[in-house]
């Protein structure tokens, strides 16, 4: 991970197979003029944001409505950053009825990122609060017959 994305990985971070909203994600982001990786919670909180719930309904944010909405719009050109993963899961409803997941990753299983927004703020105790969301799209013709969006994967130049 850190030869892939040349950043040191934080002691905070440890590999799991699922991450749920409001845990803790691996970003990596420029900041001050260096490349740095952290940990941020999934689900992007504002600084106006009076109820911290709000970072459930947080966790995407839609590539297409990006420079529509002002709790993305002020993070585009300053706050992008790469959500790290190794896969992702989409769910389906089998013929049974119940629910499945659905495990996306490539085809060789390495590392890749999605595009991400990240802010800051600080709570109520003083603690300051890093944040993120995933950036989703249309889905390519893989994941399509699964869900109606995807993350924004990006190649790894980008």
């Amino acid at each position: 991970m850190a030869e892939r994305f040349q950043v040191a990985v934080p002691e905070t971070y440890s590999e799991r197979y699922n991450l749920a909203p409001s845990q803790r994600a691996l970003i990596v982001r420029d900041r001050d003029d260096a490349r740095e990786a952290v940990m941020a919670r999934w689900g992007l909180l504002p600084h106006w944001a009076k109820d911290e719930r709000i970072a459930f309904k947080m966790i995407n944010a839609r590539a297409e409505t990006l420079t529509d909405k002002p709790a993305y719009r002020s993070l585009i050109g300053k706050y992008r950053c790469l959500v790290v993963a190794d896969g992702f899961y989409e769910w389906t409803v089998g013929a049974d009825g119940k629910k499945q997941p659905i495990h996306v990753q490539l085809a060789d299983g390495g590392l890749f990122a999605f595009a991400g927004l990240w802010t800051h703020r600080t709570d109520d105790a003083g603690e300051l609060v890093e944040s993120c969301t995933i950036i989703t799209t249309r889905p390519n013709e893989l994941v399509a017959p699964v869900h109606d969006r995807m993350p924004v994967i990006l190649p790894p130049g980008a």
